[in-house]
Formats: C-alpha cells, sequence, structure tokens
C-alpha cells in the first residue's frame, strides 16, 4: 500500500478544510515546498495535491505550486481540483505531474474521462468518488447527486478506469477515522479490477492498518500529519511491508 500525504492549496496557503466546507478554511503550513520536502524525507514517495481554487473555479489556478513540487522533489505528484478538459491533463503531465484526479467530470462528463484513458493511459489517470450519504457530490462538493459511489465507479471501470480515491465527505479533516464500511463495500465490488485509495478521516496508526487490512491501494493522510496524531514515516514503513 502507499502513503499519499497531502497539501490542499487555496490562495497559495497550504490548508485543510472540514468537510470540505470552504467557510472552516485553516491554514496547516507556512511553506509548501518545505512540507513536500519534510514528507518525502519521513519516506514518502507520493503527494497528494488538490486546487481548492481550481475545483471550484472549473480551472486550473495555483499551478506553479504544483510543477514546484513536481521538478524540486522526488516526489511523484498527484494533483486535482478544476481539471476539465484533456488540454488540462496533457499540459499538467507535460509539466511533470504524474497522475491527474478528475472528479466532477466523472459524473458530468464521463466520455471525457473515457478520452483521457485512452489518449494518455489508465496509469495516468484517477478518478475521485467523494460521497455524502453514499451518493457522489461535484463542484468542489458543492453540488449534490442521486448517484450511488458504487455505480458511478463500476461505469468508470467499464470506461477503463483503473485507480480510485474515495472520500467520505462527512468523514474529511473531522480526524474522526475512515468510513471502514463504505471503503469495504467499494473494494469488494470492484475486486480485481480497480485499485482503491482511502481518503477522509484518517486519524491514527489504526486506519492505515485498517486499510491495508482491506487490501487497498493507498491512503491519504492531511491533517492527522499536520496535528501530529499520525507518524508519517511510521505511517509509510507500515504500508510499505509486504
Amino acid at each position: 500500500m502507499i502513503i499519499l500525504p497531502a497539501i490542499d492549496i487555496k490562495d497559495g496557503n497550504c490548508v485543510r478544510l472540514f468537510k470540505g466546507d470552504f467557510s472552516t478554511v485553516e491554514k496547516v503550513a507556512s511553506d509548501y515546498l518545505e512540507t513536500a520536502r519534510s514528507f518525502e524525507a519521513a519516506g514518502a514517495q507520493w503527494i497528494h495535491m488538490v486546487d481548492l481554487d481550481g475545483a471550484k473555479e472549473g480551472r486550473p489556478v495555483n499551478t506553479r505550486i504544483y510543477t514546484d513540487v513536481a521538478e524540486k522533489t522526488g516526489l511523484k505528484v498527484e494533483l486535482g481540483g478544476g481539471i476539465r478538459s484533456l488540454e488540462t491533463i496533457k499540459e499538467y503531465l507535460e509539466m511533470g505531474i504524474t497522475r491527474v484526479i478528475l472528479g466532477s467530470v466523472a459524473l458530468k462528463n464521463p466520455k471525457l474521462v473515457c478520452d483521457a484513458v485512452e489518449k494518455f493511459g489508465s496509469e495516468k489517470i484517477v478518478v475521485g468518488i467523494d460521497a455524502m450519504n453514499e451518493m457522489v457530490a461535484t463542484e468542489g462538493w458543492l453540488e449534490s447527486s442521486d448517484v450511488h459511489y458504487i455505480d458511478l465507479a463500476n461505469k468508470m471501470i467499464e470506461s477503463g478506469v483503473k485507480y480510485f480515491i474515495f472520500t467520505d465527505i462527512s468523514k474529511d479533516g473531522t480526524l474522526s477515522g475512515v468510513n471502514r464500511e463504505q471503503l469495504k463495500k467499494l473494494a469488494d465490488a470492484t475486486e480485481g479490477r480497480a485499485n482503491i485509495v482511502a481518503s477522509g478521516g484518517v486519524h491514527t496508526m489504526d486506519d492505515i492498518i485498517a486499510c491495508k487490512e482491506m487490501g487497498l491501494y493507498g491512503t491519504i493522510c492531511g491533517k492527522s500529519i499536520y496535528k501530529g496524531t499520525l507518524d508519517l514515516r511510521e505511517a509509510v514503513q507500515y504500508a510499505e511491508v509486504k
């Protein structure tokens, strides 16, 4: 399993939100590059980054920050937020981003996801499924839908998608533990056909252990690292044990 420490960017700052609510923005680090390098020093190979401004505006906003991390660290950058076109995906990949996250468009423009996988390959594309009460939310979590998260995953698998990030919005930024029940349902429903990354609510090593025992591909850790409830080095070492 891989551990993906997270940096969310809003107005150029490293922040975290509570349950995806933009009014709860909290600055958690002063320097994004310094923070990324500390993750690398702790043994992380990946970093999960989100352009919160981009998610809200539907277009890339803080591009230089992500390309900086890709160029100036050895971390593989997984990036989401405001990616709505093949051109944007192409530009990010050419700038050194390793994998791009398609969120809202998976629901609103599934053909784009299909085309992206066909053009750039399944290793470069990850679909972010964000759910509230098991129903998919879009547009920076500001809009809800009547689509069940497992139904969306199955539809995306048919389009060639192999990587998914599942976030229970009610858990995100709460340090209340991952939603084991919903993650298990998703892992069982897609077993052998997809790689699942858990996101939202990670608090302690118990969550890392639970995710690994479920056979998940990865776990994203944000607030738990900044608040000191999870030791990133310990999490990475445990996750890497075969």
